[in-house]
């Protein structure tokens, strides 16, 4: 229900907050100035003693010598010598598991030979007195059509005397031979003879055949079909010359090594050189050799880094010398590097402060700085002069640690990190992506891969930052960073170098160092968060969750001395959240300031109802001047103990404000009567010494904090009430709030009421929501 539409306009209606007020105007531009005059001076060190004279400038006119001169070309050299590094030849070692794995290949490979030969048997199987050592084979491996002939003929040798062999001969040409051979044993060894040489003939195929089905369950290349023949008409003497030239051939080969990337025919041509060339198995070897051997070499990354910085450390330092009178450079020519060390060793390179590289560099951080102020305004954050100082000095951090010259000095992991915990995520991503471009713009000697990577983890720090509740998902945040950076920088260097294979272990150790280095970044600004927290008086959604720690001394203290209150700071909380929630408030600042906000009451529990618990009630025998005092005191006595506890001053300013100027009524009404009952006029007392003593609230926060102050008892109160009954109930508790003007300087509209309204209602509903009534059978049952 809204009650507010024909409502009197009262004291402080419809003012803006005054809370965290910005810097005046005039303090605002000497920041500016002075963030803008820091950060150049910083930023443009490079301008302050810059030759003018530099190289690829025009000479002005013409140079010569003064005296004798040599000088070091120190660019130069170091130049050379990261070329070298970079391009070394990386050295290779035997890998110690492949080799003698690849030589366990090779043996698998020839015993599985032999084992398929012993299958087959001994050949040749007969006499080649008998059968000559082609016809052997030819009739061995014999298609069974094939065979079906031979034994034809085989029939025909048996009848005596022997046909004419011109009538014996097959069609198939390749049994002629074997036939003729046949035919003469039979005419000297008889028809018995030829059926035992047949017999045989038939055992020897029988094994072949075996011995050909084992190979195709065996082998899984086509190198066993391919010299089949060859294979199986070897003695076991040629065989074993065979296994023994492969296995050296391949021992030496293992031994000098096979380095990755060598092509399949260089791989064949070293094979042949390595066999003798009448080997009766040389083409078989060649095949099984290629097939088996592979790489075996890998870097070593130790001798290659070793050789690499051997090899440049012994680049000579490139020294440019001239004599006494010679021309360094004429007028009108461009000034090389070699003339520019010539130059500025005489020191005739013109070196002087360069002012408008400096105001350009001051028009650059200008914008940086209007870009961030922009940035801080969107996110409606109303920053103290402290606050645009830490800013400050967090921007400033990184051009002062570039001037270290350091490898690993990029902190942008800490700033991206530092800013969102502490500020605005929003704002943590503008500083780093400013601080990023400016440094990328001023470091001449910039090394990008660290510059693009450290960026990209301060920007991930930077959105992550607002999400993070605790120091240890802070901390797991570290190793995503470090790694990430690591691998944007290998990953660069990667795609820029022709040379990827030496940059695997030549960078690969950087790389790993510079992702480590952003992991110590994130654990140095988990160490600074906590004291920048308690110096700037900042909060944090950690430090306000730390703060938040039922354990914590006085949010211990206040539920065991007071629990009565403690159950009402709950239930306060809980309204108060909603409400901020709503409202688009701090909920965790809320939520922190509330568990706060009654802690005086501690002083003396027992002057306040909710701690009494059914007891004798204390202010039954003190005067209302007394007892308006014990109320009151809460309020100081709890600012004592927020700051003897050391409590940021957005937690303490809830204690007193959450009262605001509010009259203490039930007294000050008692305090009347008693007056008007001793014969004076009930306007003669004051009621100020009846009311709190401020201030008002000065934040959405701390106002919201003392509606929902002001609504938990009533609210409590009621138990069978409707909604629309409770409505009404907060409607009138807040029309009084607004028209006292307690809520004058906190921000909250007046418009917004109705809708905090409808939030305490919602959230006393589920406080007092109806339970089902436990069956009467079943509690007898029980008992």
């Amino acid at each position: 229900m809204n009650f507010w539409s024909n409502s009197k306009q009262h004291r402080g209606q419809g003012q803006s907050p005054t809370r965290r007020k910005s810097p005046s105007q005039l303090s605002a531009s000497v920041l500016a100035v002075v963030a803008v005059t820091s950060l150049t001076s910083v930023i443009g060190d490079r301008f302050y003693n810059q030759p003018q004279l530099a190289v690829d400038t025009i000479a002005p006119k013409t140079i010569t010598a003064p005296t004798d001169g040599e000088f070091e070309d120190t660019k130069t050299t170091e130049a050379k010598r990261q070329e070298i590094r970079q391009g070394a030849i990386p050295s290779l070692k035997r890998d110690p598991e492949l080799t003698p794995t690849i030589k366990q290949d090779l043996k698998t490979l020839l015993d599985d030979i032999s084992r398929i030969r012993t299958i087959s048997g001994e050949f040749p199987f007969l006499d080649p007195q008998i059968l000559s050592v082609p016809s052997q084979t030819t009739l061995r491996q014999a298609s069974d059509a094939q065979w079906e002939t031979v034994l034809a003929i085989a029939d025909q040798l048996e009848i005596s005397p022997l046909p004419p062999l011109d009538t014996l001969l097959p069609t198939d040409a390749s049994l002629a031979t074997p036939t003729r051979e046949l035919y003469g044993y039979a005419g000297v060894a008889g028809p018995a003879a030829v059926q035992r040489l047949i017999t045989t003939i038939m055992v020897a195929r029988e094994g072949y055949q075996q011995a050909i089905a084992e190979a195709q369950t065996t082998f899984n290349t086509d190198l066993f079909q391919t010299h089949q023949t060859f294979l199986l008409r070897l003695s076991d003497a040629e065989w074993e010359q065979v296994r023994t030239d492969i296995l050296q051939a391949g021992d030496r080969i293992l031994t000098q090594g096979i380095p990755p990337g060598i092509s399949q025919s260089l791989l064949q041509e070293t094979v042949q050189v390595q066999l003798e060339n009448d080997s009766s198995g040389r083409a078989f070897a060649i095949d099984a050799l290629t097939q088996i051997l592979r790489p075996n070499l890998i870097e070593d990354r130790e001798e290659t880094k070793r050789r690499s910085e051997q090899a440049a450390l012994a680049v000579e330092p490139v020294v440019v010398s001239i004599d006494a009178g010679e021309v360094i450079v004429t007028k009108g020519e461009q000034i090389s590097q070699e003339d520019f060390v010539l130059l500025d060793g005489f020191g005739l390179s013109d070196r002087q402060i360069n002012w408008l590289g400096l105001g350009g560099y001051a028009l650059l951080v200008s914008g940086g700085v209007a870009i961030t102020i922009i940035v801080v305004a969107k996110t409606k954050k109303n920053l103290r002069r402290r606050d645009w100082v830490l800013l400050l000095l967090i921007s400033l951090s990184t051009p002062l640690l570039g001037l270290t010259k350091f490898p690993y000095n990029n902190n942008l992991p800490a700033v991206g990190l530092l800013t969102g915990s502490l500020y605005h995520p929003h704002i943590a991503i503008a500083q780093v992506a400013l601080l990023s471009g400016i440094t990328g713009i001023s470091d001449e000697d910039i090394k990008w891969d660290h510059l693009i990577a450290a960026t990209v983890g301060g920007l991930i720090a930077a959105q992550q930052s607002g999400k993070l509740r605790s120091r240890e998902e802070q901390a797991t945040l570290g190793f995503t960073i470090g790694a990430m950076q690591a691998i944007i920088s290998l990953a660069w260097n990667l795609i820029a170098s022709a040379s990827a294979e030496t940059l695997w272990y030549v960078l690969l150790p950087e790389a790993l160092i510079f992702g480590v280095s952003g992991t110590i970044w994130i654990i140095i600004a988990l160490g600074l968060s906590p004291y920048l927290e308690r110096f700037f008086e900042l909060l944090t959604p950690i430090r306000l969750a730390e703060l938040s720690n039922p354990n914590r001394p006085l949010l211990a203290k206040l539920a065991k001395e007071t629990p009565g209150t403690f159950q009402h700071t709950l239930f306060v909380a809980s309204l108060a959240e909603a409400a901020g929630r709503q409202l688009g408030c701090d909920v965790e600042l809320i939520r922190a300031g509330t568990l706060y906000h009654d802690i005086g009451k501690t002083h003396d529990p027992q002057g306040f109802i909710e701690n009494q618990q059914g007891g004798p009630n204390k202010h039954d025998k003190l005067s209302p001047y007394e007892s308006v005092e014990i109320i009151r005191k809460h309020v100081t006595e709890g600012e004592k103990m927020a700051k003897k506890h050391k409590l940021p001053k957005a937690i303490r300013d809830f204690i007193p404000e959450h009262q605001g100027t509010m009259q203490i009524s039930y007294f000050y009404h008692q305090a009347r009567a008693l007056a008007e009952k001793e014969g004076q006029p009930p306007e003669s007392v004051d009621e100020q010494l009846f009311r709190y003593a401020g201030p008002i609230p000065q934040s959405r926060e701390t106002g919201v904090v003392m509606l929902a102050d002001s609504c938990e008892a009533a609210l409590r109160s009621l138990k069978e009430a409707t909604p629309d009954q409770a409505a009404i109930m907060v409607n009138r508790i807040f029309r009084a709030r607004w028209q006292d003007g307690q809520l004058a300087e906190s921000g909250i509209e007046k418009n917004e009421l109705p809708s905090i309204v409808d939030v305490f209602v919602k959230v006393w509903e589920q406080y007092n929501h109806k339970r089902i009534a436990y069956p009467q059978a079943a509690l007898e049952s029980r008992r």
